[in-house]
């Protein structure tokens, strides 16, 4: 086990193309239209943070991971972005920061949302907004979890790869914590195995620490071009604006 789910570095160079650029990103770049300063939390290898820099803007890429944010440095138009090591703790309260984006499963890593909340909101202006994005809970993901569903083999550039999650636990309703292991096996017969957990919330339980942290106008869809949200949209999109 790691306690860097990204600590391998054969792993990261997979990642950008295990997760390309789609409307994800495009809704995230949108956001930063005449954005300022725009904070990337949690931002992994990036990609996305380093398309999100233009002349004027200033883009700050946060992320616990040195692996990833190692990674990050590295690559092309690297040097236009302010990296930071660390988690929230990490973020300057500088009260300018005219967007926060929390992107992928950054914000279900956390079980301490409200104090992460709290404090991105500080580095904010007011009427600066936060988008992100979390699993939709009534969909329950998790059920598929299985060596027997997600099962797969392919060929990458560390060679032949066989990869499968293993569900290790459900939490009750409390706090929506599910825990799995995610198995990489690599050509030598080294299978790297990353516990994760991930805290699926509900709509509402992600409003009320939003509200708490001070923010207001607070909207959520369920999917990247504003659609409606039920139970079986796979996300959650969240919007708002800081007080």
């Amino acid at each position: 086990m790691s306690d860097d789910p990204y600590g391998d570095e054969r792993l990261v160079e997979l990642y950008d193309l295990d997760n390309p650029p789609g409307d994800d990103h495009a809704h995230y770049r949108a956001l930063a239209s005449g954005a300022r300063k725009v904070l990337d939390f949690g931002c992994g290898t990036g990609l996305l943070t380093r398309s999100l820099v233009a002349p004027g803007r200033a883009v700050i890429g946060v992320d616990p991971s040195p692996t990833m944010l190692g990674y990050a440095r590295r690559q092309p138009g690297a040097d236009a972005v302010t990296w930071i090591d660390g988690d929230f703790r990490a973020v300057d309260p500088t009260g300018d920061a005219d967007l926060v984006i929390i992107t992928g499963n950054t914000i279900m890593h956390i079980n301490n949302q409200g104090e992460v909340f709290a404090a991105l909101a500080k580095a904010l202006r007011p009427g600066g907004v936060i988008s992100f994005e979390s699993r939709n809970p009534a969909a329950r993901a998790w059920e598929q979890w299985t060596r027997e569903t997600t099962y797969g083999e392919r060929d990458t550039s560390v060679g032949h790869l066989v990869e499968w999650l293993d569900l290790i636990e459900v939490g009750g309703d409390a706090d929506g914590r599910v825990v799995f292991d995610a198995h990489n096996l690599f050509p030598d017969g080294h299978d790297a195995v990353y516990r994760n957990t991930l805290y699926f919330r509900s709509p509402a339980d992600i409003t009320t620490d939003l509200e708490s942290a001070g923010f207001t106008n607070i909207t959520v869809h369920g999917g990247w071009h504003q659609e409606p949200l039920t139970d079986d949209s796979r996300l959650l999109i969240f919007h708002a604006t800081r007080s």
